[in-house]
């Protein structure tokens, strides 16, 4: 059991007003509030030890460079990656994902093809766009079901030897479904494609074991599992990462430099070039040191005690429509109300200090599926609780009764 009263103490923003109301945060889904522990980290590190790494012998830089990499072990362990150097420390999930798709342009021909699902973000659906463009693949797409589930017999189908990528979001950032992908990697295996898993709204709900998982490629960004932003991790297997050509040239991802031939770095720095935010790197440790310590099991089961109180309110507000109704899902809500545009339930809740999110949610396609702007969405955190849901739930009918 979680004891929230005191979790929440951990968290300085929950003391704060918003237009003279307590601060209600329910936008998770787009960043977690960050821990004292985690901000105290990154003071610390500019406070005492700030100092470029790898790259120097004095005390400072072998104290930098020391955190940073004990940071990879734990982010390393935390997966279940194989190898430290299996784990690329990146700017976010974005990043990431570009460096991927960058390394597949010399690898991928005309002709072979890439399935991407018809539940991603935009960022797990342009640079597979731009992909297909530079190199002649042909880009398809595993439908979704009106419950905001992937189409798996259509995925069944879209398998062929032609097949040379999927990429698929663990959980849904617009709907919270969760996807099947240990069945998706499974399948794409055995016509010999590789799986990339963008894991951005899974990792703050679910610990993913990526050698289980079977996995090619897995990311994620700190800043939604309690650790700073510009900061994300690609987890590759070796044999994928060795094969890839670097994603930018200059500095740490070098071996030698003439001006005849450079060659590269092992991994992980092949992957990292230039200085890297470093404290951020140590602070996605930290951060994810302090969730481990509340336990995964423990924070998933809380927060769907919290998905199901307000799903069940929510549900008795008269024209209320929640799009995304899988089973399997993450604590994620998004709905609309009638005609009303989602903008105006969003800004009214904000007059009330409830922070939700409006909008696509960057994934449009679902929008255009349901043929609706957007929605509203409120994710919930393992330090939210079922008072400030009912606060929710209150502001909800306040903003209905205002514009119908």
């Amino acid at each position: 059991m979680l004891d929230i009263k005191k979790i929440r103490e951990d968290f300085p923003i929950l003391k704060r007003e918003v237009n003279g109301k307590p601060l209600i945060y329910f936008d998770n889904a787009a960043t977690s509030q960050t821990p004292q522990v985690v901000i105290d980290a990154i003071v610390d590190y500019y406070a005492n030890y700030n100092a470029n790494i790898h790259r120097g012998v004095h005390s400072l830089s072998q104290e930098a460079t020391d955190a940073y990499e004990e940071a990879r072990i734990k982010i390393q362990k935390h997966f279940n990656a194989a190898q430290p150097y299996e784990i690329i420390l990146t700017a976010g999930t974005t990043h990431a994902i570009n460096l991927v798709a960058n390394g597949f342009a010399s690898i991928l021909k005309k002709g072979e093809e890439v399935l991407v699902s018809a539940l991603e973000h935009h960022s797990n659906i342009v640079p597979w766009q731009m992909l297909c463009e530079k190199t002649g693949a042909i880009l398809k797409v595993i439908p979704q079901t009106e419950s905001g589930e992937l189409d798996m017999d259509a995925f069944a189908k879209a398998l062929s030897p032609q097949l040379k990528l999927v990429f698929v979001n663990h959980v849904s950032n617009a709907l919270g479904t969760i996807n099947p992908i240990e069945e998706i990697i499974t399948e794409t295996h055995k016509v010999g494609a590789a799986v990339l898993i963008d894991g951005a709204q899974a990792t703050p709900h679910i610990k993913p074991d990526v050698q289980a998982l079977d996995a090619d490629f897995y990311v994620c960004s700190a800043h939604k599992i309690c650790g700073p932003t510009g900061v994300g991790v690609l987890y590759g297997k070796e044999e994928w990462l060795t094969k890839l050509p670097p994603y930018q040239g200059g500095g740490e991802m070098i071996d030698q430099v003439s001006f005849e031939k450079t060659t590269y770095a092992g991994l992980p720095h092949k992957f990292e070039a230039g200085t890297p935010n470093i404290c951020g790197g140590i602070a996605t440790g930290v951060g994810l040191d302090y969730m481990n310590g509340l336990g995964f099991d423990n924070i998933a089961a809380y927060e769907d005690e919290l998905l199901q109180y307000a799903t069940k309110q929510l549900l008795e507000i008269e024209g209320l429509k929640i799009y995304g109704t899988s089973a399997h899902k993450t604590a994620v809500v998004s709905f609309n109300v009638g005609e009303i545009h989602p903008y105006d339930i969003g800004t009214i809740l904000d007059k009330l200090g409830i922070a939700v999110r409006t909008g696509h949610h960057c994934a449009q396609p679902i929008m255009d599926f349901y043929k609706i702007p957007g929605t509203v969405r409120a994710s919930f955190s393992f330090y939210n609780t079922k008072e400030e849901i009912d606060t929710f739930i209150d502001g909800v009918k306040r903003a209905v009764a205002m514009l119908s």
